[in-house]
Order: C-alpha cells, then sequence, then structure tokens
C-alpha cells in the first residue's frame, strides 16, 4: 500500500481508470449489448438478428477495449519508470483484469443469487 501512495496520483488515477475500463470490459459491454440485442429483437421480432448483432458486437467491442487499456497499461509503466521505480512490464494490468474479473463474478453470483429470484436448489418440486 505504502509503494502505491509512493507512486503519485497520476499513476494513481491510471490504475482506477483501468480498473473503470476491466469492469466496462467485463460488465458494461455484455450489459450493454444485451440491452441492444433485446430492443433489436424487440423491434424485428428477430432473434437471429438480435444474436447476431450482440455477437458482433460484444466482440468489436472488447477489441476496441483491449487497445485502450493497454495504452493505460503502458502510460502507467512509463510513469512509475519516470518516478524512479521498476518497470513491472504488464504486472499491473494483469492484477487489473483479475481483480476486476473477479468483482464481475462476484457481483454476477450476487444477483444470480440473491436478487433474480433464481434458486440453485429446487424449491418447487412436488412429490
Amino acid at each position: 500500500m505504502r509503494r502505491l501512495l509512493r507512486s503519485g496520483a497520476s499513476a494513481l488515477l491510471l490504475l482506477l481508470i483501468m480498473f473503470g475500463g476491466g469492469l466496462v470490459l467485463w460488465i458494461g459491454i455484455p450489459l450493454g449489448w444485451l440491452w441492444i440485442a433485446s430492443q433489436i429483437q424487440s423491434a424485428t421480432d428477430s432473434l437471429g438478428a438480435a444474436l447476431g448483432a450482440a455477437l458482433i458486437g460484444v466482440v468489436a467491442s472488447i477489441a476496441l477495449m483491449v487497445p485502450v487499456l493497454g495504452w493505460l497499461n503502458n502510460k502507467h509503466r512509463r510513469v512509475q519508470v519516470a518516478r524512479g521505480h521498476d518497470d513491472t512490464g504488464h504486472l499491473v494490468l494483469e492484477i487489473v483484469m483479475v481483480t476486476s474479473a473477479g468483482l464481475a463474478v462476484v457481483l454476477f453470483g450476487a444477483w444470480f443469487f440473491l436478487l433474480s429470484g433464481s434458486s440453485p436448489i429446487p424449491l418447487g418440486l412436488h412429490y
């Protein structure tokens, strides 16, 4: 934690932006394209068109987001080296991606088990 605080406000800001970008990658893009696909299906009554648009849109959006995250990581590396710290390579981006993916899984699990009305145990069985 102390090393993080010594790295400066600009490095911390870049780290927070990378983390937000990771959350957008894991949560925002899929949810956004699910919403867009639902709008397409309701307008055209075509599930195929909706699924096709979502598939192409998710892949294209991720393909656009990954270079942005790489650029932010390279910027963070340059800031760290300029402040006299060691160049850790892509370690920071890897940590950010794993942490944001883990948070996305936890949030999905919380939504699925607590808010969606689903249950891992079939409660309505009648024998």
